[in-house]
């Protein structure tokens, strides 16, 4: 990133976490993806840098910093290891959206320790037969006494089991998005159970798991904002989720880069240093150029966001579209510039690879977000 482009207390926050990504993140991301074992040690110091309520307002126990102020965070932190920011954007939405739309009695309640990483958060929309057409979910709240009774599955969740906090999506109405709520469900609730941890191609120093809710119960006060208004806050809280995901592919796709600068200048064929080839220079330079331009437009997007922009949501899923493809696409070349290295998991380049695939399809798969940007440029067409 280009510090010139920064305020002084923006560069002060993307130097905090740099050095923390590569103090606590990077020495271990190789061991913590081979074994798949998720820190939740190392969350809860990241939350000692009020990394855990990023945009959580002061008054509420968090930093109250702005999307544009985030995505500098978050690339930050995916220098480090991508699957580790990238569960903490998630959790951020979710801490977000309880933040955003919950009552005081519920923002004092889960808010401190959702800052404070001593309480896990995860988002729970897509279902096993709704992916992509979201408002086609089946989990169903129905109404018990004074409060709700829910049913349902909800597929790839990220922490699931380990979080403690799931704001979940269900229907409490007819079909289509208008008849969605949410509702904030404890992993200690009767009838929460979970899958076994997903075998995944990356992503593993977090589990994925089903979150299946069988008969369970909840006060009135778990509803989160209004009925019928779940479907719009889950896709409020992804136009900012999807920020995170793309700066999270910046900063694996950066530090693949770095990685391949070093490996050139180290490396002699041909009686010279890789680095001082041509054609391998201009490859160089085309991956830093496309990682400037996909930073750009993940800052517009959150610039736009920030100021409540009516065309947020269309440069949101441009922005991810763009930075997810491009960061996959940067770690790949990263991965043959270092030629059979680049294939060696102790090299470390194969693990951003794997990391940023799933970015393309998370929070929203690139094919929606082209629909998105579609709807965005033709409704003026009818």
């Amino acid at each position: 990133m280009t510090s010139t482009l920064l305020t002084e207390d923006q560069q002060a926050l993307v130097e905090t976490t740099l050095d923390f990504a590569q103090d606590h993140l990077a020495p271990h991301a190789l061991d913590w993806d081979r074994d798949k074992h998720f820190p939740v040690d190392v969350l809860r110091k990241a939350a000692g840098l009020g990394l855990g309520g990023v945009y959580v307002r002061e008054e509420s126990g968090g930093q109250g910093l702005t999307r544009a102020d985030g995505v500098l965070v978050f690339e930050s932190l995916a220098s480090g290891c991508p699957s580790i920011a990238g569960y903490l954007s998630i959790h951020n939405m979710v801490a977000w959206m309880v933040d955003h739309y919950g009552g005081d009695a519920q923002r004092e309640r889960w808010l401190p320790r959702l800052c404070a990483m001593e309480d896990l958060a995860s988002y729970c929309l897509t279902e096993p037969g709704a992916g992509s057409d979201a408002a086609a979910l089946t989990s169903r709240a129905v109404r018990d006494g004074d409060g709700w009774e829910l049913t349902g599955v909800k597929q790839f969740i990220s922490g699931a089991g380990a979080a403690q906090v799931y704001v979940v999506m269900a229907r409490t109405g007819g079909e289509g998005a208008g008849g969605v709520s949410a509702f904030v469900v404890d992993k200690d609730d009767p009838g929460v159970t979970f899958g076994p941890n997903e075998r995944k191609m990356g992503w593993n120093a977090q589990p994925t798991r089903q979150v299946v809710l069988e008969g369970v119960r909840l006060p009135a006060d778990r509803l989160l904002g209004r009925e019928g208004e779940g479907f719009r806050m889950a896709m409020s809280g992804l136009n900012g989720g999807r920020l995170g995901i793309a700066a999270c592919s910046l900063g694996g796709a950066r530090s693949s880069l770095d990685r391949s600068l070093t490996h050139l200048a180290d490396r002699e064929a041909f009686g010279m240093r890789l680095l001082d080839a041509q054609a391998l220079r201009f490859r160089l330079a085309d991956m830093a150029t496309e990682l400037a331009a996909a930073r750009a437009l993940v800052g517009q997007a959150a610039q736009a966001l920030d100021r409540g922009d009516p065309q947020a949501p269309y440069l949101c899923a441009m922005a991810k579209r763009f930075a997810t493809d491009t960061g996959y696409s940067v770690a790949d070349r990263a991965l043959q510039l270092h030629g059979g290295y680049g294939y060696l998991s102790e090299y470390g380049i194969e693990k951003i690879v794997r990391d940023l695939r799933v970015h393309q399809i998370l929070e929203g798969t690139n094919e929606i977000m082209r629909v998105i940007v579609a709807r965005g440029l033709t409704e003026a067409f009818g």
